[in-house]
């Protein structure tokens, strides 16, 4: 056999091999998706997220088997970074705005769970696990004893000092809270906004969407340019006359429709 010969042999030799190798390689299907354990710490994650999403319609409580995960969003840290997060973004668009003359520039914020905090009143309410308690929480909100969610009161500052009119805009009903929300709200350093705006009895029985829609119209046919609206319920956030950009910061305790 000449040399020729045996070089045409090896290259047929490894044509065959190359062949073959590739079409195993081809034929090998691939790697099923490992299933991840589907456990109450992944769920209530997932379920966290979806609400803060408003991906979960019209939910009532949390479910029970998320107390736990809650209990340590809510006091171990991740809430008040997630707070801070969205402050830092809230500030770095307010102090984009240029403000006019006419002192007719507005940042509209919810005042429970935006202003001053409910968080130890739910602490014993399992973190919403429990159904939701109107008289209890009235008596509640009647001590004047909610402390100024973290960051909150800078923000509000900042605001204020900016130049900015910022209306406090709550669903308490005014005949009844009115006095002592602007008292707790006084003594958790909100001090210089523009006005206080509770629920009256013409409001009575409107869903917080309607409610606080009218409000705000009311308030743009004032001439009031709203900037900026914060709230921790998408439906301080939803409607009419919105504002120019809407903040939501994180409650996953309950859901005011």
């Amino acid at each position: 056999m000449n040399i020729r010969a045996m070089m045409q042999r090896t290259y047929e030799a490894f044509l065959l091999l190359f062949l073959a190798l590739l079409s195993k390689a081809t034929s090998v299907k691939p790697c099923p998706r490992p299933s991840l354990p589907q456990d109450n710490s992944s769920f209530c994650l997932s379920w966290r997220l979806a609400v803060e999403a408003n991906n979960v319609g019209g939910w009532r409580t949390v479910p029970t088997q998320c107390f736990r995960y809650l209990e340590t969003y809510m006091i171990g840290g991740q809430y008040e970074r997630d707070i801070d997060f969205i402050l830092g973004q809230i500030l770095s668009y307010a102090n984009g705005i240029a403000l006019s003359d006419d002192d007719m520039d507005a940042w509209i914020l919810d005042v429970d769970d935006t202003c001053i905090s409910n968080l130890f009143y739910y602490k014993g309410k399992r973190y919403g696990c429990d159904p939701y308690d109107p008289s209890g929480f009235k008596a509640w909100a009647m001590t004047g004893g909610c402390p100024a969610v973290p960051g909150m009161l800078g923000l509000f500052s900042k605001l204020v000092n900016s130049g900015f009119k910022v209306i406090m805009l709550t669903g308490r009903d005014e005949e009844t809270l009115g006095q002592i929300t602007a008292a707790n709200l006084h003594n958790q350093g909100f001090v210089g906004y523009e006005r206080l705006i509770l629920r009256t009895p013409a409001y009575k029985g409107q869903s917080a969407v309607v409610y606080k829609s009218n409000i705000r119209k009311q308030l743009v046919e004032e001439g009031y340019r709203i900037w900026g609206n914060i709230g921790d319920q998408w439906s301080d956030l939803q409607g009419d006359c919105v504002g120019n950009r809407t903040y939501k910061l994180p409650n996953p305790m309950y859901f005011v429709p």
